[in-house]
């Protein structure tokens, strides 16, 4: 684990209250301008841990600063936390735009200062921890998959668990909760149900269903592909910013898409059908393709309201849980965009279903 925690700020003062509060736990890298600061980063790269920056410094002042280390994909592996005695709310929002973690004000509280650059840290390890472990795994199952002539059993359980691995990059990427992935396979489960046995024209069988709720898992792959500032953003996003991320669907697509010659055929074809079709809406007013009706995959279909019901009942960095109430009226009502009346008729009818479904995730 690095260590190295980089201060840029003119004030010597404000460095030496810092380095009092921190240096018995990390070693601490000073800068008293911004230009002085960027050469320090630039000829250390991957071995700062965090930065602590003023915005207000000279030569190059902190806004460029951040704006400098996303161009040069440096925030990705080092996180700043502003401190600053400005108290103006538009220079913090701007700054928090920009891609970093946290912002501090002075005076310095040596409690927060303390509480906020641990926070900071760890998450920043876990996510570097998990990333390592997701690439071991993924290392490990090319590896039997190299190794062992797959039958028919051994195949599907090897799609399982490529699909379970990535499903694990999604969790990580997404910063929604822990038990999204999980919640979406059991609505999409139940969702499946009614429509295989209730709508015979959809051709679905105890098999297909199994399957389709195994790839739901990895609906949002995409992400990966989307930059941290945008996808970890706490507030609103500008309409490039969602423009961008509305790119998720395509990307998830071709990732899946590139690796159909190590899935069987059914796993590639509903892989792919719910990574592209999964925002894509019953009266053609979705992305990426602007499918209409019945040109949707049921595939698709289904895990784009499992998707809406488990982004409804649960909290999200930019709104609180709805209530199964609310969020049962919010999608019979069109609010979340238009889905099929045969999608709708599996909701009203596994409606109490998916209700204790969502309780006894919440009681966990």
């Amino acid at each position: 684990m690095h260590d190295r925690i980089l201060i840029i700020d003119d004030d010597k003062i404000n460095r030496r209250i810092l380095i009092d509060i921190l240096a018995s736990n990390y070693t601490i890298m000073e800068a008293s301008d911004g230009k002085e600061g960027l050469e320090i980063l630039r000829s250390n790269k991957e071995k700062v841990a965090l930065v602590l920056l003023e915005v207000n410094v000279p030569e190059i002042d902190g806004i460029e600063i951040i704006k400098t280390m996303k161009a040069e994909k440096m925030l990705s592996h080092t996180p700043v936390i502003i401190i600053s005695a400005e108290n103006i709310a538009e220079i913090e929002e701007k700054c928090l735009e920009l891609g970093c973690t946290d912002y501090i004000r002075k005076p310095f509280r040596q409690a927060v200062v303390k509480r906020r650059v641990e926070n900071v840290l760890s998450s920043h390890v876990y996510r570097t921890q998990l990333e390592e472990q997701v690439a071991l795994q993924t290392e490990k199952l090319v590896e039997q998959y190299e190794k062992i002539k797959l039958h028919s059993s051994i195949l599907e359980q090897m799609n399982e668990e490529l699909i379970d691995v990535l499903g694990t990059i999604v969790e990580y990427r997404s910063l929604e909760s822990g038990d999204h992935i999980q919640s979406v396979k059991r609505y999409t489960k139940i969702l499946g149900r009614y429509i295989m046995e209730e709508f015979p024209e959809y051709n679905l069988t105890k098999k297909d269903l199994k399957i389709i709720v195994a790839a739901s898992a990895l609906h949002d792959v995409g992400k990966v592909a989307i930059s941290d500032t945008i996808l970890f953003k706490p507030g609103k996003l500008t309409d490039e910013e969602f423009e961008e991320i509305k790119t998720h669907s395509d990307k998830g697509s071709k990732i899946v898409d590139r690796m159909k010659n190590i899935w069987s055929k059914e796993y590639a074809k509903y892989c792919y059908e719910i990574c592209r079709y999964h925002h894509e809406k019953y009266d053609g007013k979705g992305y990426p393709d602007g499918l209409k009706g019945e040109e949707i995959p049921i595939a698709a279909q289904l895990v784009s309201m499992a998707d809406v019901y488990d982004a409804l009942t649960n909290v999200r960095c930019y709104k609180n849980a709805y209530t199964v109430y609310e969020a049962y009226d919010m999608i019979m009502n069109g609010e979340c965009g238009e889905f099929s009346p045969k999608l709708l008729e599996a909701l009203e009818h596994t409606r109490a279903e998916l209700e204790e479904a969502v309780h006894l995730h919440l009681e966990k």
